[in-house]
């Protein structure tokens, strides 16, 4: 690398596609590929999948992606806010006309290409399980987590040189490679399409997979949208019903790109054509089978969390979700509650500073129940039952099984005082499991000073890198007050990135970033 060159982990690239030049070297907008206002062709990758996924997602819907994200109102902003970047008179392509019929709305960021989504950085981990039981039921419960641990991660509150009014990245994504068509969205009657599809191929989960006891129907999505004939035919050969209608609703998509020499002839020893459309359904949670040619097994992808800006707080969150993973399973925990909540929460999790000031749905009492065992009364061979030390699941109302929490609550658990069965929190529960393990004290030390960190975000003591930021903009000698982050405060604020990455004075209390990390933690 260049000596003024230093790799540093953002979600997004605080000033891309705004005004003026925001690469090096510096190309132009409006390229016949992504037809972007604001973006140069350049900036995408060049192998040929790419510029044809972007193509093709603008051919099926008709008109470019729409990203609208809202701007945050400050005291000077100018309201309502009209996006200044807008050019409403450019006709290099059919496409520009979208801006003219709207695409633009009143006081939102304004984006038009799939790179503004997809060119964004997140924290993935990939699960392993050891058979397609344990992953299913992975799958399941992991879903309600995903909308907590993307509020908890948030690091997003700059979108093309604006502070927006949202903290995380994931709607933004989602737009960004929308394929709907004006009939699939409801804008218009349906004509040449089969179903109306209430969300974008990039979205949280719509479905539960496990053949969990615990599965109830009244958790399913009541208007999921499925291909029947698809389902009938994965049934038909072997399938159980659950499975069936996941990759049934999945397959309600048409494939983005197809490479000819896949057409030419059909091997079904491969399993391209399915892998085609499975990575093209980019939900929160991915159930992945393995590859027909490895013997790698079945794998959950847990997808919502924002990357961060230092290693130690990815390796805190890659670390607690693996914790998590293993008192799920330890336990026998479950965390369902109504698919439709997850959706929901997904939503609140975009919240500028969701992590306090938002409730999240979650299940009250994550623990089995578990049938009373026979004592035996010694010799008389006669047996008792023992009392069961938890209260029995309910089987009755739904509702009555969850509740709003803050994120505090889901995470460091509730008070006694504030009801009669307190949540227990996601970090006691890994506590306990790490109790029950044979784990030496290093070890233990060590991983108690990521559980802190997350702890800390959780209650406020700590901040967000999204809150962190924002911060700092606003706090910039150069900032006016009217949401722009212009070319001086976007250089100092991955300056400070740097530093912060570096490790030269970030973590230590009154130096870069100490409000998100409090005492030195690395």
């Amino acid at each position: 690398m260049k000596p003024n060159e230093y790799p540093i982990t953002l979600t997004t690239f605080p000033r891309l596609g705004s005004q003026g030049e925001f690469t090096i070297p510096y190309y132009p907008p409006s390229g016949q590929k992504l037809r972007s206002q604001f973006l140069p062709d350049e900036i995408a990758n060049p192998h040929i999948r790419f510029p044809t996924l972007a193509a093709n997602i603008r051919a099926r819907r008709g008109r470019k992606v729409e990203i609208n994200v809202p701007v945050y109102r400050d005291e000077y902003t100018p309201w309502p806010f009209k996006d200044p970047t807008v050019d409403y008179d450019l006709h290099n392509w059919p496409e520009d006309n979208d801006v003219r019929r709207g695409a633009a709305k009143e006081n939102h960021i304004y984006m038009d290409a799939m790179a503004f989504g997809m060119g964004s950085c997140c924290l993935q981990i990939t699960f392993q399980s050891k058979n397609i039981t344990e992953g299913r039921r992975l799958y399941d419960q992991l879903s309600p987590l995903g909308p907590i641990m993307l509020a908890l991660t948030a690091a997003t509150p700059i979108y093309k040189g604006f502070l927006a009014d949202t903290d995380v990245r994931w709607n933004q994504i989602s737009a960004a490679v929308d394929d709907r068509t004006p009939g699939e969205l409801g804008d218009k009657p349906l004509k040449n399409d089969r179903w109306r599809i209430p969300k974008s191929r990039y979205a949280s989960n719509s479905t539960y997979i496990s053949q969990d006891p615990r599965l109830r129907k009244e958790y399913m999505d009541p208007d999921l949208i499925i291909d029947q004939d698809l389902k009938q035919r994965l049934k038909n050969g072997g399938m159980d019903d659950l499975l069936a209608t996941h990759f049934a609703h999945l397959f309600i998509r048409d494939p983005l790109v197809i490479f000819n020499e896949d057409l030419k002839e059909l091997d079904l020893d491969k399993t391209d054509h399915f892998e085609n459309l499975q990575s093209t359904n980019w939900q929160h949670i991915r159930f992945k089978p393995p590859p027909h040619d490895s013997d790698i097994g079945w794998r959950v992808e847990f997808r919502p969390m924002e990357i961060q800006i230092t290693d130690f707080e990815n390796a805190a969150f890659s670390i607690f979700m693996v914790l998590i993973t293993r008192a799920i399973l330890s336990f026998d925990l479950n965390f369902y509650i109504p698919i439709t909540k997850v959706t929901e929460n997904m939503s609140t999790a975009h919240a500028r500073n969701a992590v306090l000031e938002q409730r999240f749905y979650f299940r009250k009492k994550p623990f089995p129940t578990r049938p009373p065992k026979p004592i035996s009364n010694g010799a008389s061979g006669s047996a008792t039952l023992s009392p069961i030390s938890r209260p029995p699941t309910p089987f009755g109302v739904v509702e009555d099984e969850y509740d709003l929490f803050t994120i505090d609550e889901i995470i460091n658990g509730q008070s006694s005082d504030s009801t009669t069965s307190p949540f227990p929190g996601l970090i006691p529960l890994v506590e306990s499991y790490l109790g029950s393990v044979n784990v030496d004290v290093e070890t233990r030390c060590e991983l108690a000073r990521y559980l802190d960190l997350i702890r800390k975000r959780a209650s406020g003591e700590l901040w967000t890198a999204a809150k962190w930021i924002r911060h700092f903009v606003r706090g910039h000698a150069e900032y006016r007050g009217d949401s722009v982050v212009g070319e001086g405060v976007c250089f100092d604020l991955v300056k400070r990135v740097e530093e912060i990455t570096r490790g030269e004075r970030g973590g230590r209390v009154g130096g870069d970033g100490w409000e998100m990390f409090g005492e030195k933690m690395r």
